[in-house]
């Protein structure tokens, strides 16, 4: 069922998260608002994805995506929460966020400790690296999709 939404197309804002992806884990995360991660498909698989990503009219880079609960954290909501694999030099809350969901790699599971998971997300983000480098991912990088129509740009950027 993971594999039956993809190519999996969201835009939405930036909003605050739980704050644990920076700080806790080195792995920031941009979260979507709960409305946004309502509007996914209910039958889609929770688990970590990859694909592409692009803060309002920029670059589009690279991302780790997790959808589900958390089980480390215990979460009651459902979240999503996008790694883009680029280094910002300054947060984006506000923003508009536009991903393209292309690939999945494995189901949630909960770790033993913060060091089994970020280890975990580290090799999420090597595979999901390498899986984005072949023909059949990268062509969406180009996706139209990504450019956001003038007039729709956020916070003047």
């Amino acid at each position: 069922a993971a594999m039956r939404h993809l190519p999996y197309f969201c835009r939405g804002e930036v909003v605050k998260g739980f704050g644990r992806g920076s700080k806790e884990l080195g792995i920031p995360t941009a979260n979507f608002s709960e409305q946004v991660v309502e509007s996914f498909p209910s039958d889609m698989s929770t688990g970590i994805y990859y694909g592409w990503a692009c803060v309002g009219n920029g670059d589009v880079h690279k991302m780790v995506l997790s959808i589900g609960w958390n089980p480390f954290y215990k979460n009651i909501k459902k979240s999503v929460e996008t790694h883009i694999i680029h280094t910002f030099k300054d947060d984006f809350y506000g923003e508009i966020l536009s991903i393209v969901i292309t690939g999945y790699i494995r189901p949630e599971k909960n770790f033993d400790s913060v060091e089994a998971l970020i280890s975990a997300i580290q090799e999420d983000i090597e595979e999901a690296k390498r899986q984005l480098d072949l023909p059949e991912h990268l062509k969406l990088k180009e996706d139209n999709f990504f450019h956001l129509p003038e007039g729709k740009t956020v916070n003047n950027h």
